[in-house]
């Protein structure tokens, strides 16, 4: 089964002002919408195209977050063999998503905070030949428990794919095995470059969006000028 991805924010043109750069791929994280990676798109890749969706879960009226809240797996986060079938169920919707709305042509990259995250990475472990690179902040990997629901994991190596991780090192939203677990996989698989920051919680910060900047630019995925 997939599920219905019917909220997308694009940035001019519907997504086609620039065709030969990349297209950014946003995936917000839990308690967010589409808004948010939109408009850290505009600090990191002002010259690039994104599509920036919403997760298919409203979170509850009473919930401490905006009315704007929305989560890709529901309120309570799924572990272990659940996460595995909801990451890939979810995976797979997006996938489907891309080639419904994105010519085949266009190169696409997606970026994704903490659950959004982990379907960035997730999306090459359904197709991986479709995805120019990665982006993870603060993400993770499901666990890989089930049988079927990371069906490319044994040929995203051939690829070598550029992956972004990042994570803050005061992180208390997702733990740090998790996010240990997670570099180390795909420092096994991708071209993986990653840091992590000192002073940084579960969010973004400045030095690690210049530091994604300069590995945007050293990959062509971004270019300064038009």
């Amino acid at each position: 089964m997939t599920v219905d991805l019917t909220i997308a924010q694009y940035s001019r043109g519907g997504g086609a002002t620039h065709p030969t750069h990349p297209l950014f791929l946003c995936l917000h994280g839990w308690g967010s919408n589409e808004a948010e990676l939109a408009d850290l798109m505009r600090q990191i890749a002002p010259y690039n195209d994104f599509a920036s969706l919403r997760g298919p879960i409203r979170l509850a009226a009473g919930d401490a977050y905006s009315p704007g809240a929305f989560a890709w797996f529901g309120e309570q986060v799924p572990f272990g063999e659940d996460l595995d079938r909801a990451a890939y169920e979810m995976a797979v919707s997006i996938d489907r998503w891309v080639t419904n709305n994105l010519p085949d042509e266009r190169e696409v990259v997606p970026l994704g905070f903490a659950q959004g995250g982990l379907l960035a990475i997730h999306l090459l472990r359904v197709n991986p030949k479709r995805y120019r690179a990665v982006i993870s902040l603060s993400g993770y990997i499901a666990p890989g428990l089930v049988p079927g629901t990371a069906p490319a994991d044994g040929l995203i190596e051939r690829y070598n794919i550029p992956v972004f991780y990042t994570y803050g090192k005061n992180d208390e939203v997702v733990p740090k095995y998790e996010l240990f677990a997670a570099q180390a996989w795909l420092n096994e698989r991708t071209w993986l470059t990653t840091k992590s920051y000192r002073a940084l919680d579960h969010n973004v910060s400045l030095e690690e969006l210049a530091d994604l900047r300069e590995w945007l630019l050293g990959h062509d995925i971004t270019s300064g000028v038009l």
